[in-house]
């Protein structure tokens, strides 16, 4: 079943109002909703209940990426802002960097291992490893 360019699939519920209509679905999310002044919204839900899309009758749309533990990694509009972000496995974030040029990183220096053969040919010379005292 189509209605107001949705298809609907599944089950959902249909509330009418005296100035407004919405529908939701199956987990109570507000899917679409339109008002007496001609006014719409239309949303998209991941399988998380996660809002990765809304657009709009004003032509403001927005879509979002989550990760598989929920955080919110990417974001855009029709405005052409966007985020990108990343987490450790904490969930902590460790980068984060918007289309205005704002970049903050906090990801964990990485530490490079060598074995005594491998810092010879770096160095281009023997070396010899000796404890710290």
């Amino acid at each position: 079943m189509k209605l107001k360019g949705i298809d609907l699939i599944g089950e959902y519920t249909i509330k009418y109002f005296d100035d407004y209509l919405e529908i939701l679905d199956e987990n109570n999310n507000r899917i679409y909703y339109e008002n007496s002044y001609d006014y719409w919204t239309k949303r998209e839900y991941d399988e998380c209940n996660n809002e990765i899309y809304f657009e709009n009758s004003d032509k403001y749309w927005f879509r979002k990426e989550f990760d598989k533990n929920n955080n919110q990694i990417y974001f855009e509009d029709s405005d052409r802002f966007w985020i990108k972000r990343e987490f450790d496995k904490n969930n902590n974030e460790i980068y984060y960097e918007n289309s205005r040029g704002i970049i903050i990183g906090n990801r964990p220096k990485e530490v490079k291992q060598y074995t005594v053969a491998e810092l010879e040919k770096l160095l281009n010379q023997k070396i010899e490893i000796i404890a710290e005292s």
